[in-house]
């Protein structure tokens, strides 16, 4: 069966610094894996480069098969990629309705879908804040709420763009630890038709949630495999005891 997402010898460079040096990664459709290790190990360079928002120096990317390296966001989007940022990213001025809206019945041609879809998407977007634990804030901007309800809130936007791929940069960072834990919930609740692709500082996270794991350091591949193979790995061991984090 043909990989949801392939990555073969992704290479990037910032003048000297090469930040990611021929790193592979093959992920099944419904698959759960996480990227780890020290800052500046590229982790998020190659959520970048996933995304579109970075392009490689060499090496591609494929999602379902099609090669979509000379793609944007906005297209790898269309093709079903999601993503959720370090910070979450929400329209303050729009209410939390009004933000899962947008994803929901993008813009097409320049003109909006008939009534019968804007319909559909409101009850997408309804569905989707409940989901989430906030539909009675529906009508609330999203300026107001708190970091933990803007993280909510935007994993209800990335949804609502039905991705086969969602890809998760961080997303326990200034959480409180009841907010971990529904986030963790939340995410293994996720049906297999959507893959995870994870950046995380929290192994408790990433452990329990998390089919397989790869860690990265200076821009290389030190181990794959599934996290109990990962915490018996002496090389990763070692890491470690050398400030991996």
């Amino acid at each position: 069966m043909t990989p949801l997402l392939t990555a073969e010898a992704v290479t990037v460079r910032y003048g000297s610094l090469t930040a990611l040096d021929g790193v592979d990664l093959r992920l099944p459709l419904g698959q759960r894996h996480a990227l780890i290790g020290p800052n500046g190990a590229g982790k998020t360079t190659l959520l970048d480069v996933v995304a579109g928002a970075t392009r490689p120096a060499a090496g591609r990317i494929r999602l379902g098969g099609y090669d979509v390296t000379g793609l944007g966001p906005a297209a790898r989007a269309r093709r079903g990629l999601g993503r959720i940022h370090q910070r979450p990213a929400v329209w303050g001025s729009l209410t939390a309705r009004e933000n899962v809206l947008v994803a929901a019945l993008p813009r097409r041609a320049g003109r909006w879908q008939p009534a019968a879809r804007r319909r559909a998407a409101g009850r997408t977007a309804d569905a989707l804040l409940d989901r989430v634990g906030l539909g009675d804030l529906a009508a609330t901007p999203a300026g107001q709420f708190a970091h933990g309800q803007r993280r909510q809130l935007e994993i209800a936007v990335a949804l609502a763009g039905r991705p086969r791929l969602l890809l998760l940069d961080e997303p326990a960072a200034g959480l409180s630890a009841a907010e971990v834990g529904w986030l963790a919930e939340f995410l293994r609740g996720l049906p297999r038709a959507v893959a995870v692709l994870l950046v995380e500082h929290r192994l408790d996270l990433v452990y329990a949630l998390c089919d397989t794991v790869t860690v990265l350091r200076d821009g290389r591949t030190l181990a794959t495999g599934s996290p109990a193979e990962i915490r018996a790995s002496g090389p990763v061991r070692e890491a470690y005891a050398e400030g991996v984090t």
